[in-house]
């Protein structure tokens, strides 16, 4: 990708008025997806909507292509869970196909050529597994996260390539399947894209660095590929909105089929995932068979069929709306059906004990109660904080706030990044004297004592986290700290927390009161109080008891 391209992308994910847009639009799919069909079917009734033809392509692309930006390929080199991986991947191409064809023919047999349309569809979402949004929604429900991702593109190779032979096998009869042009267009929607999203990956990388990729630039993806659902979704409906007022319970007549199939995968795959599987794989499991990547199905379905497609693309985007909201729910019941997640149920004895001794002591029982209390506010989301940034400057109280961190990226599944700044001492003490100290060092002297400050700040931090790391892993059983990405700048310590908190899309800010020493505790101390007043994110200030 040259610097032209690069620079676009930069730019695109740099305004942060569309970045929220889109990002309060994909936490809303639920309701996004049903306004933006209601809007196609009053546009499709008032105007002439045949242009929207022309959209087809290019939304398509913009629906796909974010998804494959984000998606990590080198993960499926890993072999530790071969046993999942391979029974997943025997559902989605044997039981599943095979359960939408026979429920396709049960509920949407008749004479009438809708029908056999309609059970294409069906069958589409029964071939093609499984989307990006199963590695989100097993986040949710506290799973195994490394095997969804592998899970998601496992599923999404073997499946574009059986998905022609599958559709001509099963559904040839009812219509006609061309399978060279149903692989071009799966090239053109699956493998382009994904060719081209692992390029912007590394490129991205190798100029912004790792760090940035992870925290700044990769979050901002997933939110295009909302967009062109919804954009999709719209351009189905308005293309079919006068059949579907014409003909107002054919909504009821697909919404039927498509909820007994959601509801029947969920039973089977729930009393299997109890019987064979620890609660974390069992959960990976489910939602890398239920949450069908209805995407690329929407895109085969407009493009592969001609006419008929916009006929078969009323169910798949009926099918979001199911597919979001079984999800929402599922998660809400996950720890009825498998059980809480070990660690929470271990520890929390310890850690109510620990509370009683120290007042100050965070308790995972009474996080799971405000959890509780909090989760019917908003069905679909999980109220966690999945992104915690655990600001140090090594102090005692630091290593006490590292506990916190510790136990609430425990409770939600999350990952725990370190900060460290390292404050420009120059900076400091001009403010200090009215002098401006800087005067003394050229810039090249001052650049070569900060580069020489990193290197020692990052090693010594490194290994005094690792030693704080191991000690509260002992006491907690689990300690998700990101070891592998500390994060050291220079500078104002206020400017730089917030900073990164903001960009790096962090949930929830935790830190310590004070320094050490009487110069520390002056310069911490006004820190802590300065992020509390101007950070935008929530702050956990955790004192030393």
């Amino acid at each position: 990708m040259n610097e032209w391209g690069v620079k676009i992308i930069s730019d695109i994910l740099g305004d942060r008025c569309m970045w929220k847009l889109l990002n309060k639009l994909q936490k809303n799919l639920i309701w996004a997806i049903p306004i933006s069909m209601v809007l196609g079917i009053i546009f499709g009734v008032l105007f002439d909507a045949s242009s929207l033809k022309n959209f087809i392509i290019p939304v398509t692309f913009v629906m796909v292509y974010p998804m494959m930006v984000t998606l990590n390929v080198r993960s499926v080199l890993s072999g530790k869970d071969v046993r999942i991986q391979v029974f997943t991947q025997i559902v989605n191409f044997v039981a599943v196909p095979i359960a939408a064809f026979y429920i396709g023919r049960l509920f949407l047999s008749g004479d009438d050529p809708r029908y056999g349309l309609w059970a294409v569809g069906l069958f589409l979402i029964g071939v093609l597994p499984t989307s990006g949004m199963t590695i989100s929604w097993t986040g949710f429900a506290r799973g195994n996260k490394e095997a969804a991702t592998k899970m998601v593109i496992f599923g999404l190779v073997i499946g574009s390539l059986a998905a022609p032979i599958y559709t001509k096998f099963f559904m040839g009869a009812i219509i006609d399947v061309n399978i060279l042009h149903m692989f071009k267009q799966i090239a053109l929607f699956v493998f382009v894209p994904m060719a081209a999203g692992m390029i912007t990956q590394e490129t991205l990388k190798r100029k912004y660095g790792m760090q940035t990729w992870n925290d700044r630039l990769k979050p901002k993806f997933p939110p295009f590929s909302a967009l062109g659902v919804i954009m999709i979704a719209f351009v189905a409906m308005s293309l079919k909105a006068r059949s579907v007022v014409a003909n107002p319970l054919d909504l009821l007549q697909i919404f039927f089929p498509l909820l007994v199939f959601y509801l029947l995968t969920y039973l089977v795959l729930s009393i299997m995932g109890r019987l064979f599987f620890k609660r974390e794989d069992a959960i990976a499991m489910v939602f890398g068979v239920v949450m069908r990547d209805l995407s690329i199905a929407l895109a085969i379905a407009m493009t592969a069929f001609g006419q008929d497609g916009m006929t078969i693309a009323l169910l798949i985007s009926l099918a979001y709306v199911i597919q979001i909201q079984t999800a929402a729910w599922y998660v809400r019941w996950v720890d009825l059906i498998f059980g809480k997640a070990k660690e929470v149920a271990k520890q929390s004895p310890t850690l109510d004990a620990r509370k009683k001794m120290h007042n100050q002591e965070l308790s995972i029982s009474s996080v799971n109660a405000l959890t509780d209390r909090l989760e019917p506010l908003n069905d679909h989301l999980l109220p966690a904080f999945h992104r915690i940034l655990y600001a140090t400057d090594m102090s005692e109280t630091a290593k006490h706030a590292m506990r916190h961190a510790c136990v609430l990226g425990q409770i939600t599944n999350g990952i725990v990044n370190v900060l460290h700044v390292i404050p420009d001492m120059l900076e400091e003490f001009s403010l200090g004297t009215s002098i401006d100290l800087k005067d003394l060092a050229s810039e090249p002297t001052r650049e070569e004592l900060n580069q020489k400050g990193i290197i020692t700040a990052k090693n010594a931090v490194k290994s005094r986290i690792s030693e704080m790391h191991k000690q509260v892993e002992g006491e907690t059983g689990n300690c998700p700290v990101n070891m592998d990405d500390v994060i050291i700048k220079v500078g104002n310590p206020v400017q730089n927390i917030i900073s990164t908190a903001n960009e790096g899309q962090y949930d929830l800010v935790v830190m310590g009161t004070h320094g050490h020493g009487k110069i520390g505790q002056a310069l911490i101390g006004s820190v802590v109080d300065e992020v509390i007043r101007t950070c935008e994110k929530p702050v956990l200030v955790v004192r030393l008891p």
